[in-house]
């Protein structure tokens, strides 16, 4: 039978080994763009722009309910897969999932 003292020392054991892996480096990149919560949030932007950023941003966040569904700024992040292409008449958008790790 475990004792809550025994639990909590292989779990201290268990945090220091973690503590103790390598780290693997990460690329840090800094760039513009539009960024929102989800998938379905940049797919709703791409559907809306006509060359006007912001309306299309105000007009995602206004059916969202929510002030930040999609953001315009520069970040730096860790670049994620790409999860989708969305396209208009005359322009790609590459949906990239990200890690932001600072916000400028």
């Amino acid at each position: 039978m475990f004792t809550i003292r025994m639990i909590l020392t292989l779990g201290v054991a268990w945090l220091s080994l973690l503590t103790c892996m390598p780290a693997q480096a990460q690329n840090i990149e800094i760039g513009s763009g539009i960024f929102c919560d989800t998938q379905k949030h940049v797919e709703r932007f791409v559907a809306l722009f006509d060359g006007n950023a912001e309306a299309a941003i105000n007009a995602v966040n206004l059916e969202e309910k929510h002030a930040g569904a999609c953001v315009g700024g520069t970040i730096a992040f860790i670049r994620g897969p790409e999860i989708a292409t969305a396209r208009t008449w005359n322009m790609t958008f590459h949906i990239v999932q990200v890690t932001v790790v600072g916000v400028l």
